[in-house]
Formats: structure tokens, C-alpha cells, sequence
């Protein structure tokens, strides 16, 4: 039995560009390789793995061992299609991957992706690692990829200042001395991983005033952003502050981000302002 689109683990969507479409007026062929590809790239971050690292982290590399497609119909400039993708095969040092693309319940193309894990040194393959599979094999199942811990300084202190160095200093340029503050010892931190250990997110708690909350320096490391993990630690930093007894939590947003936490409830008071050169917004959000 052809899968539908509801029988794909991963679904990504995307929009024909004018740059795909060949004379005839539909998608050239080959560029179907390149959804299936851009949707490879979304199967990982929604696992939450960060795909560089994480392979060098696992002691090898993917290589492509088999790529196929079967045409149906054709896809059109500036149409929505849907690439659907699920694991079908993990084998001893090999995956093979399902894929089709769809417009609304039509099938367009169906596809075969087939990796081999290897010593990125000599291409040799290696066993497929334990860990690999089994972040595969809970992701197909429907399991949540990401766990999110709470607590002080010392304890989570060392991942959270990794995460915000790598954002906050490096990739925004916030001088160091702007970024860490005595108020980190006295915060309640929060800090998500994903199935492989890696810090990912994170953000801190504060009591700035009786009964509300402040949650600060959130931080989504790049390669991870839009894959729900800065919404896994916003919502674990707010349910503490439910636990404590406040009513209202309150933050700083950068501008850029503040639609990130008006989808998550909370609501401008107070025009823009600059804070350590970038613009923010004060927002609030009652419990």
C-alpha cells in the first residue's frame, strides 16, 4: 500500500522558486533531490541534533550510498509541496529513508535515500552507533527529543555559560563583561538536551519584584532554532515560576525574537528600547 502524507514522521514545507523551474514550466528533475535534501537537513533538527557535531561527537560521518526518485506529476513555479520523510531501514552501518513529495494529498514524487556511517578518514564503514539508532527509532515512535532541567548555577552553570558565550558574545558580539552578572548565582537556570547529552537552550529565572517573575538570557544555539527547544525552556522557566507562587512573568525581548514570545502569550508594555546596542521590547505574560 502507497503511504499518504500522514504516514511520514517528518513532513517540511516548502515553496517552489522561480530559479527550479525548467522551459517546460515545472520543477526541473534533479532539483527534487535538493527537497529531499533541505527536508534531510529539518529530519535532524527536529531530532535536535545538531548535524556537524553530532557526527563527530558519534565518531563518524554519512555518505550517500543510494539516492533514487519515481515521477507522478509535476510540480509548478511558486506552488506549496509538502517533502514527507521517515526512516525505513536502520541497518548494521546503513540507513534508508522513505521520502515522497506531495501537493495537498497528491503524490508527486517518491523517493529512496540510502546512508552509509563511516570514518569520515578513510570511508570505511563503521557500525551504526547505538546512540544514532536509538534517537531514530524514538523520533519514528513519536518520543519528545528533547529533556529540559532546572536548577542554580552550580549545577547547570557550565552548559548554560557554553550556550550563551556561543550566542550571546560570539554570534551578537555582547562585550563579556555586558553578558555575565552576580545574578546568574542567585537565578534558577534552565537548560534543554537533546537525547545525545548536548546543552542546546537555554534561559534563567529571576524574582524581580513580589509575585513576578523576570526570565532572561535565553539562548537557542544556531543550528537548532525553530526546532522547539527555546519554547521547551521558556515554558519549564515559567511553570517554576507558577510553582513558586507569582502571578506575572516579565521579560526583555530582543525585537527580533518578540514574536517568538507573543505565539507563546506574552504582550508589549512599553515602547522599544536599546539594551547593550541591540533592540528589545519589555514584554509581559500573567500566569
Amino acid at each position: 500500500m502507497t503511504p499518504t502524507r500522514s504516514a511520514f514522521r517528518h513532513v517540511e514545507r516548502l515553496r517552489v522558486r522561480w530559479a527550479e523551474v525548467d522551459a517546460q514550466g515545472i520543477v526541473f528533475n534533479g532539483h527534487y533531490l535538493m527537497y529531499l535534501d533541505t527536508a534531510m537537513a529539518a529530519y535532524w533538527r527536529a531530532m535536535a541534533l545538531p548535524y556537524v557535531e553530532s557526527l563527530a561527537r558519534l565518531g563518524g560521518d554519512l555518505y550517500v550510498r543510494k539516492a533514487g526518485l519515481e515521477y507522478h506529476a509535476p510540480a509548478r513555479y511558486d506552488e506549496l509541496i509538502d517533502v514527507g520523510l521517515r526512516a525505513r531501514r536502520l541497518g548494521s552501518s546503513s540507513l534508508a529513508f522513505e521520502a515522497a513529495v506531495f501537493r495537498g494529498a497528491q503524490r508527486l514524487v517518491d523517493g529512496e535515500l540510502v546512508y552509509v556511517f563511516a570514518d569520515p578518514a578513510t570511508q570505511t564503514s563503521l557500525p551504526l552507533p547505538p546512540a544514532l539508532r536509538a534517537v531514530i527509532e524514538a523520533y519514528e515512535a513519536g518520543e519528545a527529543m528533547l529533556a529540559v532541567s532546572t536548577g542554580p548555577w552550580a549545577e547547570l552553570g557550565a552548559e548554560a555559560r557554553a550556550v550563551r558565550e556561543e550566542v550571546f558574545v560570539q554570534e551578537q558580539g555582547i562585550a563579556p563583561a555586558d553578558e555575565w552578572d552576580e545574578a546568574d548565582a542567585g537565578a534558577l537556570h534552565a537548560v534543554a538536551r537533546n537525547r545525545l547529552g548536548m546543552a542546546l537552550a537555554t534561559g534563567r529565572l529571576l524574582r524581580h519584584a513580589p509575585g513576578v517573575a523576570k526570565i532572561g538570557r535565553m539562548a537557542v544555539r544556531p543550528a537548532l532554532r525553530g526546532g522547539g527547544a527555546g519554547l521547551a525552556v521558556l515554558d519549564a522557566l515559567m511553570q517554576a515560576a507558577r510553582v513558586r507562587g507569582d502571578r506575572e512573568v516579565m521579560l526583555h525581548a530582543q525585537t527580533a525574537a518578540a514574536g517568538f514570545y507573543a505565539r507563546a502569550g506574552f504582550v508589549a508594555d512599553g515602547p522599544d528600547f536599546d539594551e547593550v546596542g541591540i533592540p528589545h521590547r519589555a514584554m509581559r505574560r500573567v500566569l
